[in-house]
């Protein structure tokens, strides 16, 4: 009798993955179906979107009584790797949703109830995207060049423009953060919500991008966008210390993004893997790619490159599920797993088109479309020189 094949545990189709899960294997072949396609003509996911909707995944880390699943961040970092797996695009844009919705999870659960409305909201169906990119803002949220002006009755007025505003054709709340420079001795970061149909909001179909085209990560248009006081979620000193709700999109935000780019590293490096074993080579008759020793090299490489990224980010979500107790080293961990995760994944596919040769760079094959995805990793803030910088001021002690 043949033995069963041993899975990787680091891959998402291992039994391992298949705690918790919410979308079936079938739901996934069809993501993977259509990924190609959305690439190719650059276009929304709608069809995914849809059975993501479906299936309860919008709503998978919200407490139940607000119609989530309660999903902690473990499973549902897991989750997203798998759907990375197939359809990073998907994985990607849907991400910017998430994030909002495990923070404000957690406070809840700590008894923090200011913002039951937007669990409310998102328990109802809305679609919650991230304002926080910014045209020749390389300081993403500790600061911010669109304006928030203190409102006499209260609240806020927004005047700005984001960028990468991925599901522009569906969101219906934007999280955002703005600057209050009303008091120039004291400027101020505002983070707020905006709902799309305020007046002043607009956006802008500027999406046409080398990798994970079917995110649409349009442009949004701020003009006086006003927002009343019980939407604004936190403000902050410029400079100071991050409010628990911000603090809190970095616990979700980073560890859910590294397995997006997990995801995708580890389908290029099992993609090479299967052609290696399928082609035959001239230089050893009767035998296959996968019998040269520079390929068993480079995939042995590249495993352990992956089994590392897959290790730092486990131990990092185990690591917030149980309150560990870092202090001021938690974010600079945080941005460290995500820059490891992602120059490891953009590594590996590398490996992997090398070992597939030419027929990897073709439009046919999905390993051109996985090259140019991952490629987008590191323009993800914090990238590598706001990583290097807070974690090399932090180990210096160089922060107030």
């Amino acid at each position: 009798m043949t033995a069963a094949p041993i899975v990787n545990p680091s891959s998402p189709v291992s039994p391992a993955a298949e705690k918790g899960v919410l979308l079936t294997d079938a739901q996934l072949a069809r993501f993977h179906e259509r990924a190609a396609g959305y690439d190719r003509d650059n276009a929304f996911f709608a069809e995914d979107f849809e059975e993501l909707r479906a299936a309860g995944y919008l709503v998978a880390p919200i407490p139940p009584e607000f119609g989530g699943r309660g999903l902690p961040l473990g499973a549902l970092a897991r989750e997203q790797r798998r759907l990375a797996y197939w359809a990073p695009a998907t994985a990607l844009a849907v991400n910017m949703h998430l994030y909002w919705t495990g923070p404000t999870t957690a406070l809840y659960r700590r008894g923090e109830t200011t913002l039951r409305w937007l669990l409310d909201a998102v328990g109802s169906g809305a679609v919650l995207a991230a304002g926080h990119g910014e045209p020749g803002n390389d300081l993403g949220l500790d600061d911010s060049l669109t304006s928030a002006v203190p409102r006499p009755e209260g609240g806020y007025t927004f005047t700005g423009r984001k960028t990468f505003t991925s599901l522009s054709p569906v969101w219906d709340k934007l999280g955002l953060h703005g600057r209050d420079d009303s008091d120039p001795d004291r400027p101020k970061i505002v983070h707020a919500f905006v709902d799309r149909d305020s007046p002043g909001v607009s956006t802008v179909p500027v999406w046409d991008a080398l990798g994970v085209r079917a995110t649409a990560s349009d442009d949004t248009v701020l003009e006086s966008v006003a927002v009343p006081a019980e939407r604004v979620v936190a403000v902050q000193e410029l400079g100071g210390p991050y409010p628990p709700f911000v603090a809190g999109i970095f616990q979700w935000y980073l560890p859910l993004v590294s397995n997006v780019y997990f995801g995708i590293a580890r389908r290029a490096l099992d993609l090479a893997i299967q052609a290696s074993v399928r082609r035959g080579t001239l230089a050893l008759p009767g035998r296959t790619h996968a019998h040269k020793p520079a390929v068993q090299r480079q995939i042995g490489q590249a495993e352990i490159a992956l089994d590392a990224a897959w290790s730092l980010l486990e131990k990092a979500v185990a690591d917030l599920e149980d309150s560990a107790d870092y202090g001021r080293w938690w974010t600079p961990r945080l941005f460290a797993a995500k820059e490891f995760a992602v120059s490891t994944a953009k590594q590996v596919v590398d490996v992997a088109v090398q070992v597939v040769g030419a027929s990897s760079v073709s439009k046919r094959h999905e390993l051109e479309r996985l090259y140019r995805d991952v490629r987008t990793g590191s323009l993800h803030p914090p990238n590598s020189d706001a990583v290097l910088d807070v974690i090399g001021r932090t180990a210096l002690g160089l922060f107030p």
